[in-house]
Protein backbone atom coordinates (compact mmCIF):
# COMPACT_ATOMS: atom_id res chain seq x y z
CA UNK A 1 0.00 0.00 0.00
CA UNK A 2 0.96 3.52 -0.45
CA UNK A 3 3.26 5.34 2.50
CA UNK A 4 0.44 7.75 2.14
CA UNK A 5 -2.46 5.55 3.13
CA UNK A 6 -4.80 6.00 0.05
CA UNK A 7 -6.35 3.05 -1.53
CA UNK A 8 -3.94 1.97 -4.46
CA UNK A 9 -2.02 -1.16 -4.38
CA UNK A 10 0.87 -2.47 -6.46
CA UNK A 11 0.13 -5.33 -8.01
CA UNK A 12 3.49 -7.74 -7.97
CA UNK A 13 3.92 -9.67 -11.01
CA UNK A 14 3.72 -13.04 -9.54
CA UNK A 15 0.81 -11.93 -7.81
CA UNK A 16 -1.22 -10.92 -10.72
CA UNK A 17 0.03 -13.86 -12.80
CA UNK A 18 -1.26 -16.57 -9.87
CA UNK A 19 -4.35 -14.46 -10.09
CA UNK A 20 -4.82 -13.89 -13.79
CA UNK A 21 -4.78 -9.84 -13.35
CA UNK A 22 -2.10 -8.80 -15.34
CA UNK A 23 -3.52 -7.69 -19.18
CA UNK A 24 -7.02 -6.76 -17.74
CA UNK A 25 -9.01 -4.92 -15.28
CA UNK A 26 -10.25 -6.68 -12.20
CA UNK A 27 -13.43 -6.33 -10.03
CA UNK A 28 -12.69 -3.45 -7.75
CA UNK A 29 -14.83 -0.52 -7.18
CA UNK A 30 -13.96 2.49 -9.75
CA UNK A 31 -12.33 5.20 -8.54
CA UNK A 32 -14.31 8.66 -8.41
CA UNK A 33 -14.63 10.49 -12.17
CA UNK A 34 -13.29 7.30 -14.15
CA UNK A 35 -13.34 7.61 -17.59
CA UNK A 36 -14.20 3.88 -18.86
CA UNK A 37 -12.78 2.69 -22.11
CA UNK A 38 -14.44 3.91 -24.93
CA UNK A 39 -15.01 7.47 -23.56
CA UNK A 40 -12.77 10.49 -24.46
CA UNK A 41 -10.12 11.83 -21.85
CA UNK A 42 -11.37 15.34 -20.08
CA UNK A 43 -8.82 17.84 -20.12
CA UNK A 44 -5.82 18.31 -17.39
CA UNK A 45 -2.74 19.66 -17.03
CA UNK A 46 0.15 17.80 -16.57
CA UNK A 47 2.87 19.18 -14.15
CA UNK A 48 5.99 18.26 -15.75
CA UNK A 49 8.71 15.76 -13.49
CA UNK A 50 11.50 15.81 -16.20
CA UNK A 51 9.79 18.72 -18.68
CA UNK A 52 7.54 21.40 -19.28
CA UNK A 53 3.89 20.99 -17.87
CA UNK A 54 1.60 20.04 -20.68
CA UNK A 55 -1.83 19.88 -21.05
CA UNK A 56 -3.53 16.45 -21.91
CA UNK A 57 -5.24 17.59 -24.92
CA UNK A 58 -1.41 18.77 -26.20
CA UNK A 59 -1.00 14.85 -27.12
CA UNK A 60 -4.12 14.43 -29.58
CA UNK A 61 -3.28 13.57 -32.97
CA UNK A 62 -1.42 10.65 -32.19
CA UNK A 63 -2.24 7.55 -30.30
CA UNK A 64 -0.92 7.91 -26.44
CA UNK A 65 0.42 5.03 -24.11
CA UNK A 66 0.01 6.43 -20.26
CA UNK A 67 1.64 4.56 -17.81
CA UNK A 68 0.84 5.29 -14.55
CA UNK A 69 3.45 4.72 -11.71
CA UNK A 70 4.93 4.97 -8.38
CA UNK A 71 8.45 5.19 -6.67
CA UNK A 72 7.62 2.60 -4.15
CA UNK A 73 5.94 0.16 -6.80
CA UNK A 74 8.64 -2.53 -7.83
CA UNK A 75 6.69 -3.90 -10.56
CA UNK A 76 6.06 -0.30 -11.59
CA UNK A 77 9.96 -0.31 -11.78
CA UNK A 78 11.04 -3.22 -13.57
CA UNK A 79 8.86 -1.94 -16.16
CA UNK A 80 9.93 1.51 -16.91
CA UNK A 81 12.96 -0.10 -18.98
CA UNK A 82 10.85 -2.13 -21.73
CA UNK A 83 8.57 1.48 -21.90
CA UNK A 84 11.82 3.27 -22.85
CA UNK A 85 12.34 0.40 -25.20
CA UNK A 86 9.46 0.86 -26.87
CA UNK A 87 9.05 4.41 -27.52
CA UNK A 88 12.27 4.73 -29.30
CA UNK A 89 11.87 1.45 -31.36
CA UNK A 90 10.57 1.32 -34.93
CA UNK A 91 6.98 0.30 -33.18
CA UNK A 92 6.99 2.90 -31.08
CA UNK A 93 7.43 5.79 -33.96
CA UNK A 94 3.41 5.17 -34.41
CA UNK A 95 2.22 6.89 -30.37
CA UNK A 96 3.96 8.74 -28.22
CA UNK A 97 4.01 7.23 -24.55
CA UNK A 98 4.45 9.18 -21.46
CA UNK A 99 4.83 8.18 -17.78
CA UNK A 100 2.11 9.57 -15.20
CA UNK A 101 3.58 9.17 -11.33
CA UNK A 102 0.91 9.03 -8.42
CA UNK A 103 4.19 9.55 -5.90
CA UNK A 104 2.53 12.58 -3.35
CA UNK A 105 6.45 13.23 -3.07
CA UNK A 106 7.70 14.95 -6.21
CA UNK A 107 11.42 14.48 -5.27
CA UNK A 108 11.18 10.84 -4.75
CA UNK A 109 9.63 10.69 -8.37
CA UNK A 110 12.14 12.48 -9.71
CA UNK A 111 15.22 10.39 -8.04
CA UNK A 112 13.27 7.45 -9.67
CA UNK A 113 13.49 8.48 -13.64
CA UNK A 114 17.00 9.88 -12.51
CA UNK A 115 18.03 6.41 -11.45
CA UNK A 116 16.14 4.97 -14.27
CA UNK A 117 17.73 7.69 -17.09
CA UNK A 118 14.56 8.41 -17.76
CA UNK A 119 13.72 10.07 -21.46
CA UNK A 120 10.26 9.82 -21.77
CA UNK A 121 8.06 12.52 -20.64
CA UNK A 122 6.99 11.93 -17.29
CA UNK A 123 4.62 13.90 -15.14
CA UNK A 124 3.29 14.10 -11.51
CA UNK A 125 -0.55 13.75 -10.35
CA UNK A 126 -2.09 16.59 -8.17
CA UNK A 127 -5.04 16.07 -6.37
CA UNK A 128 -5.60 12.48 -8.19
CA UNK A 129 -6.98 14.38 -10.80
CA UNK A 130 -5.28 11.88 -13.53
CA UNK A 131 -5.56 8.91 -10.96
CA UNK A 132 -9.24 9.13 -10.60
CA UNK A 133 -10.05 10.34 -14.27
CA UNK A 134 -7.70 7.06 -15.44
CA UNK A 135 -8.67 4.50 -12.90
CA UNK A 136 -5.64 3.87 -11.29
CA UNK A 137 -7.03 1.49 -8.34
CA UNK A 138 -3.88 -0.62 -8.99
CA UNK A 139 -0.70 0.01 -9.73
CA UNK A 140 1.19 -0.42 -12.85
CA UNK A 141 -1.87 0.72 -14.55
CA UNK A 142 -1.37 1.27 -18.75
CA UNK A 143 -4.21 3.36 -21.10
CA UNK A 144 -4.09 3.25 -24.43
CA UNK A 145 -5.71 6.61 -25.84
CA UNK A 146 -6.38 6.94 -29.79
CA UNK A 147 -5.50 9.91 -31.56
CA UNK A 148 -9.04 11.62 -31.10
CA UNK A 149 -8.61 11.25 -27.07
CA UNK A 150 -10.63 8.22 -26.30
CA UNK A 151 -9.75 5.23 -24.18
CA UNK A 152 -9.09 2.18 -26.03
CA UNK A 153 -7.74 -0.33 -23.24
CA UNK A 154 -6.71 -0.47 -19.79
CA UNK A 155 -3.81 -3.04 -18.45
CA UNK A 156 -2.97 -3.14 -14.97
CA UNK A 157 -0.02 -4.88 -13.75
CA UNK A 158 3.88 -5.32 -15.09
CA UNK A 159 4.27 -6.12 -18.54
CA UNK A 160 7.40 -6.42 -21.11
CA UNK A 161 6.16 -3.62 -23.55
CA UNK A 162 8.34 -3.63 -26.23
CA UNK A 163 8.06 -7.75 -26.51
CA UNK A 164 6.10 -9.02 -29.79
CA UNK A 165 3.15 -9.96 -27.66
CA UNK A 166 2.53 -6.53 -26.49
CA UNK A 167 3.49 -4.72 -29.83
CA UNK A 168 0.87 -6.61 -31.09
CA UNK A 169 -1.74 -5.81 -28.51
CA UNK A 170 -1.05 -2.06 -29.07
CA UNK A 171 -0.95 -2.16 -32.71
CA UNK A 172 -4.40 -4.50 -32.45
CA UNK A 173 -5.83 -1.48 -29.57
CA UNK A 174 -4.71 1.23 -32.01
CA UNK A 175 -5.68 -0.74 -35.69
CA UNK A 176 -2.19 0.11 -36.53
CA UNK A 177 -1.45 -2.55 -39.16
CA UNK A 178 1.93 -4.27 -38.95
CA UNK A 179 4.77 -4.22 -42.01
CA UNK A 180 4.68 -7.70 -43.71
CA UNK A 181 7.30 -9.38 -42.89
CA UNK A 182 10.28 -10.25 -45.41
Amino acid sequence: MHPSGTRRTCIALGLGLSLGLVGGRHALAKTPGEVEVGSVLREAVMRGLNGPDRKLSDYRGKPLVINVWASWCPPCIREMGSLERLAWSDAGQKFTVIGISTDDDMEAAKLRLRKNSATLNHYIDRNLELENMLGADHLPLTVLVDAKGRVVSKTTGAREWDSAESIAMINKAFRIKQAAKP
